[in-house]
């Protein structure tokens, strides 16, 4: 029996040296680790391979429930796979151990209460975004390119993918300049 600890934070700027350190006071004989967004499972490959590594009788650790997903449904998608392996699940500092009645139980109540925290948030910064929109606060990523030199150099007879080059944009958008000028003119 093995105890393998999860770690996971959303961004590489982040640092998961907390988590280890709790993991491996908790007896975490391998850990995997993730530098990826919680809210899907796309791109936590270090995950995938934890699971695939435990064995029945382990035990895969982690610090909190939101640190293994940010969804009911993934959540409940892991510890069946976990389940289906004879893998137990713990959580360290929400005192959550899936072999028990009382530990799934809590295990789901948590669950449902991180992914409602999730789209909550989303629900907020929706409606920050229409309020700023709504007093003209809110005008979308500032203009960072330069119109007037790109109309120049095609008008001095570069081709639209040289200025595109040159000025380090798509050449969707030296077409767009040109349809813009000539809607305005």
């Amino acid at each position: 029996m093995m105890k393998i600890g999860y770690a996971r934070v959303s961004t590489t700027g982040q640092n998961e040296a907390a988590q280890v350190d709790i993991l491996s006071r908790h007896g975490a004989e391998e850990l995997f680790i993730d530098k990826a967004s919680g809210t899907s499972r796309e791109g936590r490959d270090k995950l995938a391979e934890a699971i695939r590594f435990a064995r029945k009788g382990d035990t895969l650790m982690v610090t909190r429930l939101d640190r293994l997903a940010r969804s009911v449904s993934d959540l409940h998608a892991i510890t069946q796979e976990l389940q289906a392996k004879g893998v137990d699940l713990v959580v360290t500092e929400q005192h959550i151990d899936t072999s028990t009645p009382t530990g799934r139980l809590m295990f789901t109540m948590l669950g449902a209460i991180a992914e409602f925290e999730t789209d909550l948030r989303k629900e907020r910064q929706l409606e920050g975004i229409a309020k700023a929109k709504e007093e003209g606060r809110y005008k979308g990523r500032p203009v960072t390119v330069d119109s007037e030199a790109i109309l120049a150099a095609l008008a001095a007879g570069e081709k639209p993918i040289a200025v595109a080059k040159r000025f380090n944009v798509a050449r969707s958008t030296v077409y767009r300049v040109v349809e813009q000028t000539h809607k305005s003119a």
